[in-house]
């Protein structure tokens, strides 16, 4: 960090949350700068109610005339924060899920200079993992894989945990009219994330579950955002090792994948033939199916072996701060100089 002290602003996204918001908005220490509430439509009114009970003067209440989405919410959250400069932007469900006091711990990698964005993993304390619900579990893990692939972070878990934070100069860099508006916002950040190079960091949370009421269902949550990750996995692919560069690696990806589909085509075709025929198949055939697919799946495992170690590991907040003051200093007046 280039300050010593840091602004630390926290954003909830605020949708029948009524019940709970105020604790969480009790729990955030003295950390945190300012605090901002953005009634996303609310149909309880979360925004007015924090409004009527709530007298800590860092708080700020931000209305949508109607309901937009949370991935909406936070981007208009973010925003406000870096118009007033903050350095550090947490996000923080208004459920009560999230405990306020891993705020410091949190924001800790990116305060150090080790990390851009920091999420938090609900799945590093396996003793308490029984919390929660089993269909979570598994859907979560299902998610987590497919997130692997479609944002290139091979080392993080847990991709929809909302609790997280961010370096305001990377948050300044991200493409927010690109973004999924939706319940998908938290995937398609780290994707986005990996197209600038971000560091990313998961941190232990504990997860706290009530009687509240999640509005994502996670099994049907898994194959609805499948389409959505495949999009961006392509999109990544094209990116990193085609358009930006062009690597043992990408002739790797594309001639394993070829040879990949012509074994699978072409050993399909002919053991439909040869069944119909009711004989087995010659080896010199069922060879030429096999050995593509041989040959294609150590390829594709070669690739996905660079991919793996082309995780970002050096933070690029300090980079981009840099260029953030060269490029005030280049557009600043002259000292002495009149404006006419």
């Amino acid at each position: 960090m280039t300050t010593a002290s840091p602004r630390i602003a926290v954003v909830i996204p605020a949708f029948r949350v009524r019940d709970r918001v105020l604790e969480v908005i009790a729990g955030i220490g003295d950390l945190a700068s300012a605090i901002y509430v953005v009634d996303d439509g609310c149909p309880e009114g979360s925004g007015r109610h924090v409004e009527a009970h709530v007298t800590d003067g860092r708080v700020r209440v931000i209305w949508h005339d109607r309901n937009r989405g949370v991935g909406a919410a936070v981007m208009t959250g973010y925003q406000a924060a870096l118009d007033a400069g903050a350095s550090v932007i947490v996000k923080i469900d208004g459920d009560g899920q999230m405990d306020p006091a891993d705020l410091p711990r949190l924001v800790a990698p990116i305060l150090d200079g080790t990390a851009d964005y920091v999420k938090g993993n609900r799945f590093y304390n396996l003793t308490r993992l029984h919390r929660m619900p089993v269909v979570r579990i598994v859907g979560n893990a299902a998610l987590s894989f497919i997130t692997k692939f479609s944002s290139g972070y091979w080392d993080i878990f847990d991709p929809t945990n909302g609790y997280t934070a961010i370096h305001a100069a990377v948050a300044r860099e991200l493409p927010w009219s690109r973004m999924a508006p939706g319940y998908f916002f938290e995937s398609d950040m780290l994707h986005h994330l990996g197209l600038l190079g971000a560091v990313v960091r998961d941190v232990p949370q504990d997860a706290r579950y009530g009687d509240e009421k999640s509005g994502v269902r996670v099994l049907r949550a898994v194959l609805r955002f499948s389409v959505q990750h495949a999009a961006n996995t392509l999109r990544r692919l094209l990116y990193n090792y085609f358009l930006r560069d062009f690597s043992a690696a990408s002739v790797e990806l594309v001639l394993g994948v070829a040879l990949l589909a012509f074994g699978f085509v072409f050993g399909a075709t002919q053991w439909v033939e040869w069944t119909s025929r009711g004989v087995g198949a010659y080896a010199g055939t069922v060879m030429l199916a096999a050995l593509p697919i041989i040959v294609g799946s150590q390829l594709v495992l070669a690739f996905l072996s660079f991919d793996v170690a082309r995780v970002p590991r050096e933070p690029i907040h300090p980079q981009l701060e840099r260029r953030r003051r060269v490029e005030a200093a280049i557009t600043r007046p002259p000292a002495g100089s009149v404006r006419q």
